[in-house]
C-alpha cells in the first residue's frame, strides 16, 4: 500500500541554527527519520510542499496544500500531512470544507518538540500516523500523542501542550 506523506514544515521539521541561535524551518528531515523505522510492507511517497512555521501559513498556502492533496487523491492511498500544530486544525478544516467523497483517510500530525531534539514527540507521532493511515476509515483526522481526533472536533490546548476534544 502506498502512503502519501506531505510535509509542510512546522515544529516537527525545525532544526537549531547555529548562525541565528534559533530553532527554524531551514531544511527537511522527514526521510532521515522514516529510514529509522521498520516499515516492511509500507511504501511511503514523500512530497515536500513547503517548510513553514504554521503561524506563517496563509490562505494561499492552504489552497496550495488542497491542490496537492487533490492531485494525490488521483493515485489511491491514504495521506499523512506533517504540519505545525498552531494552525493544523485550520488547514484540516479547510480541506474538509473543500473535499468530498474521500475513499482514504487523510491524517494530520506534527510535534510539540522537533524531531531529533531530546524529548521530541515527533517520531512517535509520525509512526502512529503511518499506522492510523492504514486502519482509519475515510475522513480527515488528527493523530498525536497516542490519540485520534476528527479534525473538526479538536483544538490545541497550549497549557497542556496537547490536543483535546471539543
Amino acid at each position: 500500500m502506498i502512503i502519501h506523506l506531505l510535509s509542510t514544515g512546522g515544529t516537527i521539521e525545525k532544526i537549531y541554527s547555529e548562525q541565528s541561535g534559533r530553532v527554524e524551518n531551514l531544511e527537511t528531515k522527514i526521510e532521515r527519520y522514516l529510514s529509522k523505522l521498520r516499515l516492511p510492507d509500507a511504501q511511503i511517497q514523500v512530497r515536500h510542499l513547503m517548510n513553514k512555521d504554521s503561524l506563517e501559513m496563509t490562505e494561499k498556502d492552504r489552497a496550495a496544500v488542497l491542490a496537492v492533496v487533490e492531485s494525490v487523491l488521483e493515485d489511491p492511498g491514504p495521506i499523512v500531512i506533517t504540519h505545525g500544530t498552531d494552525t493544523l486544525t485550520e488547514t484540516g478544516r479547510y480541506l474538509k470544507e473543500h473535499l468530498t467523497g474521500l475513499q482514504y483517510p487523510i491524517i494530520f500530525t506534527g510535534a510539540m518538540t522537533p524531531l531529533g531534539f531530546e524529548g521530541s514527540d515527533g517520531l512517535q507521532n509520525l509512526t502512529e500516523s503511518l499506522l492510523a493511515a492504514r486502519i482509519l476509515p475515510p475522513g480527515i483526522w488528527l493523530v498525536m500523542h497516542n490519540q485520534v481526533f476528527p479534525i473538526d472536533r479538536t483544538r490545541k490546548d497550549k497549557e497542556l501542550a496537547q490536543f483535546v476534544a471539543m
